[in-house]
């Protein structure tokens, strides 16, 4: 059984999303990351003390939400998280997947606690990375083409298009500035194979 520590709202939604949609059995540990109890948990296993963190059914740890949608892709191909080898989107989806981590989510890891790096000049941190966000987040709405992310295709992009878009500047901001990503947001809220993980962070 694989078994995800995260907690409610956080970015182990998207693994929990993932494993569903891939049809993989999983256990959901909550694990308050920021509570020396849940940061003790954590550091059990993964030594940054982060969510998602997932033990394979193998006792192996895997973390990094890219990394695990890139492993689910190989490990359930029919369950469709990318486009296959060859397909001209796979790129496309690729170099995406890896801007929402390597662009987007940061502004979060140093905007959501911004005191711990620059101590008293955090509220200033706090508001730059809000507005540097944005102006990703109108870069994404530049190349969504819709109804999905990659156009008629679903894909794991749309996973995190729906989770993040729940976290500031939150949904009613994208949907007067980023309808194409307010639209895909909405849509999978409704999809029935995500309702138990939706349910269990929203």
């Amino acid at each position: 059984m694989w078994r995800v520590l995260g907690c409610k709202g956080c970015g182990s939604t998207i693994v929990e999303a993932a494993l569903a949609l891939a049809q993989i059995p999983y256990e959901r540990e909550e694990v308050a990351y920021d509570q020396p109890a849940g940061r003790k948990r954590l550091l059990e296993v993964n030594p940054l003390a982060q969510v998602p963190t997932v033990i394979l059914p193998d006792g192996s740890v895997m973390t990094e939400t890219a990394a695990l949608a890139l492993h689910l892709d190989e490990l359930v191909p029919t369950a469709q998280l990318l486009p296959p080898t060859g397909d001209p989107l796979r790129p496309h989806a690729q170099r995406w997947l890896v801007f929402l981590v390597a662009a987007v989510y940061p502004t979060f890891t140093y905007g959501d606690d911004p005191a711990k790096w620059v101590g008293d000049a955090g509220e200033r941190l706090r508001e730059a990375t809000l507005e540097h966000r944005k102006k990703l987040w109108r870069q994404l709405e530049g190349v969504a083409r819709g109804p999905w992310f990659l156009g008629e295709r679903f894909s794991i992009l749309d996973v995190y298009v729906s989770v993040m878009t729940r976290w500031r500047p939150r949904r009613e901001w994208f949907a007067q500035a980023c309808p194409r990503l307010s639209a895909i947001a909405t849509s999978l809220d409704r999809d029935p194979r995500l309702a138990h993980v939706w349910a269990a962070n929203f």
